[in-house]
């Protein structure tokens, strides 16, 4: 009897050895959404991102001091020898003066520039932040796919395995009973020799995405809940390129913090430029102690200094005129000309690369819906041509050759539709993210076509492709 569903057969045989995923409690089976929030509360780099900003919103407190007034309080201690030569007297005396200094700015126009900076600085800094934290959005859902991917292929790789290892046995039967040359053995040997050698290499593969998924987290992952072949593959919504542009341009990340990029330049050219106005502050002081240190004098002929404590109270407005600084604050107002234009010209590169970003991937999505597709029906077609193959191989028009190829070239096609999904979902995942409305509700709804039960072994493939492949046969002449 011909071999209908080898296919099916390839997979049912590679399943059996590979236990540890089949036999993973499914209480251990961590979801999609799970991950996330494990890297929320665990990744480092986000970590260093809260901290970061934790630190630069620190400056619009610093710049708005400046404009706040400013209150010291001091003393000084004195020993203070004072000799006249007519009449000869010598008088020594210490004393100790304190004193307390209030300034309130008045008229600071760089101090107000600087923390009109700040306050962009700071959006800026908040804005960078949710980038970060939107792109962990994306970091959990590659890291949690291509653990699904990589499972997947190694599924595959040991269903090919399994296929190019019965057509060993077959060959070694069929040399046997002196039905084939020692040319089929060897070419089924290769073949089967190859595919080992994959399956190994999936294997590291899967334990590398496993090992990339703690790096994220933190914490340790047996198996995780796979996507069902059920996932709607759909166009983009709205399917228009120019509206994810415009949505973009108002809303991506990145894009907006350049804008207060440009801000906080502008305003840092300003406050160089007011470092030729002049700066007017109220200052009050009050003094209290030695009188000799105060310098107040006896009004009497001999000039000696009047012994005891006194007080000194001061209120007026100082005026500060700069006039010449050797070119410091020019050159700094040149300084924050150029950089200035060196912001604006990284916000219209980093527009430009949105734009492309948010075009190519919203042509990658509507190329991957039409992959999914092709490479499915893809596994269908080639699945026919294995049975078509092996019947001739049986009847004498095909030889083993012919008969390995055809199988590699079906599992090649079952690892493109597998990576083609995977790329769909990803794909999707990051045109909202150039477009700026990516969030933590996009892996929510993702999650609402994982399985739980998920085994790689039996679930990397639709199961209703055998059927298909075999109906396909039927119908040809």
């Amino acid at each position: 009897m011909l071999r209908k569903l080898s296919l099916a057969l390839a997979v049912s045989c590679a399943s059996n050895g590979m236990a540890w995923a089949a036999e993973a409690p499914l209480s251990t089976k961590t979801d999609l959404v799970s991950v996330y929030q494990e890297a929320v509360d665990n990744n480092a780099d986000i970590a260093a991102a809260r901290a970061q900003y934790g630190a630069q919103k620190e400056v619009v407190p610093q710049a708005r001091a400046g404009l706040l007034p400013n209150l010291s309080a001091g003393a000084d201690l004195n020993n203070t020898r004072t000799a006249l030569d007519q009449p000869s007297v010598t008088s020594t005396r210490s004393g100790t003066v304190y004193q307390a200094t209030l300034a309130q700015p008045i008229f600071r126009a760089d101090r107000w520039f600087q923390f009109q900076a700040a306050k962009d600085v700071n959006e800026q800094a908040a804005l960078q932040l949710s980038a970060t934290e939107q792109n962990l959005i994306l970091q959990s859902a590659e890291s949690y796919f291509n653990v699904l991917r990589s499972q997947d292929n190694l599924a595959s790789t040991k269903a090919e395995e399994a296929a190019f290892k019965r057509q060993l046995d077959q060959s070694n039967e069929r040399f046997d009973v002196g039905l084939s040359d020692k040319t089929d053995v060897l070419q089924s040997q290769a073949s089967y020799d190859t595919a080992r050698a994959n399956r190994i290499l999936a294997q590291r593969q899967v334990d590398d995405a496993f090992e990339a998924l703690i790096t994220l987290t933190n914490r340790q992952y047996n198996s995780i809940q796979g996507i069902v072949h059920t996932l709607p593959i759909l166009p983009p919504a709205p399917n228009d390129a120019k509206a994810w542009v415009d949505t973009a341009a108002k809303q991506n990340l990145n894009l907006l913090a350049s804008n207060y990029a440009v801000s906080a330049a502008e305003e840092t050219l300003k406050q160089r430029k007011a470092g030729h106005a002049p700066t007017l502050d109220a200052v009050a002081q009050y003094k209290k102690g030695d009188n000799d240190a105060l310098g107040f004098t006896n009004p009497s002929a001999t000039g000696v200094h009047y012994g005891g404590d006194a007080e000194q109270r001061t209120v007026g407005l100082q005026l500060s005129i700069p006039l010449y600084s050797g070119g410091l604050t020019s050159s700094q107002v040149r300084e924050s000309y150029s950089r200035l234009d060196q912001t604006e010209q990284q916000r219209e590169a980093l527009r430009r690369q949105v734009v492309e970003n948010t075009r190519n991937l919203h042509r990658a999505v509507n190329t991957d819906v039409e992959q999914v597709q092709a490479r499915r029906q893809s596994i269908i077609s080639n699945q026919s041509a294995v049975e078509a193959t092996e019947i001739g191989y049986q009847v004498g028009t095909r030889n083993i050759v012919d008969v390995l190829d055809a199988q590699r070239q079906l599992y090649t096609s079952v690892r493109n539709y597998n990576n083609t999904r995977y790329d769909y979902i990803l794909d999707n995942l990051r045109l909202k993210q150039a477009a700026g409305t990516l969030n933590p509700g996009d892996l929510q709804d993702l999650t609402r076509y994982l399985k739980a039960d998920y085994n790689p072994d039996k679930d990397f493939l639709p199961p209703d492709l055998a059927k298909a492949a075999a109906d396909q046969l039927k119908a040809r002449p």
